[in-house]
Order: C-alpha cells, then sequence, then structure tokens
C-alpha cells in the first residue's frame, strides 16, 4: 500500500505542515496507525488523484519519430541539457559565458559544440534547419520605453537575445524556463512584455506553467516555470500537454542512499565545513527542524538581529530530513539565512549529495573551485525534471511531424478526388 508522511502530503498539497494538522484534527484526512497516510485514502485531492492515476510509465515511452536538432542557451552546467538529451533531443550548439560550466560540459561530453561568449556576440542565422531551441534566460525587468511592447522594446536584457537567437533560427518550438517569480516579477509586468514579444516575432505561447519538481522524480522541493512556445505556421498542427506526475514523491533519502534513483549511497566528495561555534549550535537542531529547536538564548546568539524579525525564518539553522524532499538548494549549502544541513552529520552538504539532489548521475564531473561546483549545481534546472519537460518537447514536435504529413496526404487526396472530375 501506498503511504505518505505528513510532510510529504503538505509538500504535495503546496500548504504548511500546521495545515495538515488542522485537517486531521478536523476529520478531513485520518492517519494509519504509523502516523502516516495510504494514498487512496487521500483521493479526493486532484493532486493526489494524478499520482493515483498517473500515467508516467506510458510517457517514458515516448521517442522522437525522427532526429530532431537542438540549441540551447544558458546552458550552464547541464542539467537541462543533459534532460533533453536522455529525451532524445541532438544538441548541434550550447552557449555558456560562465567559464567553469563551459569546462564542466565539454569535461563531460567533449563531443558537444559548446560556445564559450556573450550571447549578444553570436550570430545565430548560421544555424539552419534546428527544430527545437531552450535557455534559462535571467529575469530582468524591461525598459517599457516604447509603446508597442514588443521585439525592440525587450533591447537591453538577456530575454532580447534569447528573442533575437529565435528570430534568427526560426526553431519550430522553443523552451523558456525561469524562475516562479517571473510570474510577478515587476508587478507582472515582465511576464506580460515577454508574452508580447513571443507574439511579435512570430509565435503562440501555451500559458506558462510552474511545475514543481517533487512530481518528476526529483527529491526536492523546487519549482520551475516553463514558456513552451510553437511557432504560428505550425500551430494548427500541434498537440501538447505537460508531463504527467511519477506515481511516488521520492525523499532526500533516495538522493543520498541505495533505492529507487541510484543503485547505491552517495560516493564521498569535497564539501564546505561548519566553523567550531556554528557546528555546536547545529548539533542541537534535530532532523527536519530549524532555529525554533533551539534554546532561547542560543536563538538569540545565532540569529542576532534576524531573531525579531517577522516571519518565520525555516531556512535558518536548517536540518534536512531523510524522510521528505531537500528544500530547493541554492548556490552555497551554508548560507546562514538558507541553510541546508546534513539530516545525520552536522555538515553541510557536499557537491555530490547536492548534484544528486539535482538528480545529476554520478559520473557527472563538475570543473571549479567548490564554490563555483556548488553554484553550477544549485543554478541548475533538476535532471529529472528537464528529462520530463523534453519527453513532451518530443512528443510536440512528433505531433507537428505526423499531423502535417497528415494534411499534406489529405490535400493530396482533394486534388486527385477533384482531378478525377474533368
Amino acid at each position: 500500500m501506498a503511504m505518505i508522511s505528513e510532510e510529504v502530503l503538505a509538500d504535495i498539497m503546496s500548504v504548511s505542515k500546521r495545515t495538515v494538522e488542522s485537517w486531521k484534527k478536523k476529520g478531513k484526512i485520518k492517519p494509519l496507525k504509523n502516523g502516516k497516510y495510504a494514498l487512496k485514502s487521500l483521493s479526493e485531492f486532484p493532486q493526489i488523484q494524478a499520482l493515483l492515476q498517473s500515467k508516467w510509465s506510458e510517457e517514458i515511452k515516448v521517442k522522437p519519430i525522427r532526429a530532431y536538432r537542438s540549441i540551447e542557451l544558458f546552458a550552464g552546467a547541464g542539467g537541462l541539457a543533459i534532460g533533453l538529451e536522455r529525451a532524445g533531443f541532438d544538441a548541434v550548439a550550447l552557449n555558456e559565458i560562465d567559464k567553469d560550466a563551459c569546462k564542466t560540459l565539454r569535461e563531460n561530453r567533449p563531443d558537444w559544440n559548446v560556445i564559450e561568449a556573450d550571447i549578444s556576440r553570436i550570430d545565430f542565422s548560421t544555424y539552419k534547419d534546428v527544430d527545437f531551441l531552450s535557455g534559462g534566460f535571467p529575469c530582468q525587468a524591461f525598459s517599457y520605453a516604447g509603446n508597442k511592447m514588443g521585439f525592440e522594446d525587450a533591447r537591453g536584457t538577456l530575454f532580447f537575445e534569447f528573442a533575437r537567437a529565435i528570430k534568427e533560427v526560426r526553431p519550430k518550438v522553443f523552451l523558456g524556463e525561469n524562475v516562479r517569480g517571473l510570474l510577478n516579477h515587476d508587478g507582472g509586468k515582465t511576464l506580460a512584455a515577454i508574452k508580447a514579444v513571443i507574439e511579435d516575432i512570430g509565435y503562440t505561447l501555451i500559458e506558462p506553467k510552474v511545475l514543481k519538481a517533487i512530481f518528476y522524480q526529483v527529491p526536492q522541493k523546487r519549482e520551475r516555470l516553463f514558456l513552451v512556445c510553437i511557432r504560428n505556421d505550425l500551430f494548427e498542427h500541434a498537440e501538447f500537454s505537460w508531463p504527467e506526475p511519477y506515481s511516488k514523491v521520492l525523499t532526500l533519502r533516495d538522493a543520498l542512499k541505495k533505492g529507487a534513483l541510484y543503485d547505491s549511497d552517495c560516493p564521498d566528495s569535497q564539501g564546505q565545513v561548519y566553523p567550531k561555534r556554528k557546528k555546536e549550535i547545529l548539533d542541537m537542531v534535530p532532523p527536519g527542524g530549524c532555529w525554533v529547536d533551539l534554546p532561547d538564548e542560543v536563538q538569540r546568539e545565532y540569529m542576532q538581529k534576524s531573531y525579531f524579525l517577522g516571519g518565520g525564518k525555516t531556512g535558518m539553522a536548517r536540518r534536512l530530513s531523510y524522510d521528505s524532499p531537500s528544500l530547493t538548494l541554492t548556490c552555497a549549502p551554508a548560507q546562514k539565512q538558507t541553510e541546508r544541513c546534513h539530516p545525520e552529520e552536522t555538515r553541510p552538504l557536499t557537491v555530490r549529495e547536492y548534484a544528486r539532489i539535482q538528480t545529476f548521475s554520478d559520473d557527472w564531473q563538475f570543473v571549479g573551485s567548490v564554490s563555483s561546483q556548488y553554484k553550477q549545481i544549485g543554478n541548475a534546472v533538476p535532471v529529472n525534471l528537464a528529462h520530463a519537460m523534453g519527453r513532451r518537447m518530443i512528443a510536440l514536435l512528433n505531433s507537428i511531424e505526423d499531423n502535417r504529413a497528415l494534411s499534406a496526404t489529405k490535400r493530396m487526396a482533394n486534388l486527385n478526388a477533384q482531378m478525377a472530375l474533368f
């Protein structure tokens, strides 16, 4: 029988654990004797119903009906690129400006065409017959200087360069990826401007959606916004659906121990260390706990001015738990406001533990200083989430190919029928 903990139920429902506890007190949900919940007993919740009725096993069978050529921009250390590769894309170019990330890409995929350069200096018109373009463009505010709010008004932003590449390459489909905050960035004006640019360059945008990584075999509470865009002349042939959720939510245990994701425990690797006093303080925090579990005098010592601020501040002095997905990884594991302490040992997560939580394989090596490696991993799209989206992009391109061929066949049949009348 499939079961989940109270913590995981809260993650699935995007509510606090306190809310789940109130549901329990009101009799809305009923735990088993072991304190966990049977998934089937929660089937009235749409999010749980989606897990119970998952078509993941069918979706993983999606394969390209022909070779699809792709370009990736803002490639970073390769999280999105690996997922797209696994889905079946053939990358003809990957652009990234960070030197360590470029070294990482070349170290792991010597055959990839990695272009280490400022995107504004690249002429993309030389790339022909590219089916798909993707990239996690940085989120920047627009100046709103023009009246049209189209392509020209995006100048000076990296999204303009992303859009310029699309305009020059003219892929059938492109995928934009960003943080959830883009939805409300600058009061929603940034996303509105992005939508105007997409329309201006001749593409139709599927309504953007935030995907929660925990639903796609990623043991991490990470959310990413995806924009799927189809070239206007192909839109009538396109069939798109968002990825199906996996049938269960994986936890930190699945990332660091032998099990559902990996066939061995996490290998040893480099990592940051805590100063003596910080380690003494974090020794007092239980798995899944944070600053609220410390004695009051220690809270005041550790938090200093933050002690008097509002908000939950639950990232402070935070120790992860094996029984829940990891909190969203940042670019450094030992920042005071966003602590990511190992569940058993009093230390920050290591580089390889970071990589596993982002679902990189153990053989994917990162190049650069330890701080650079943490940053590369923390900025990446989780590989399994990228793979899930990649399969839907392949299915979308397959539908365009199939439906265009069908339309051509029908047109020819109609023409032949008309000719037969004479």
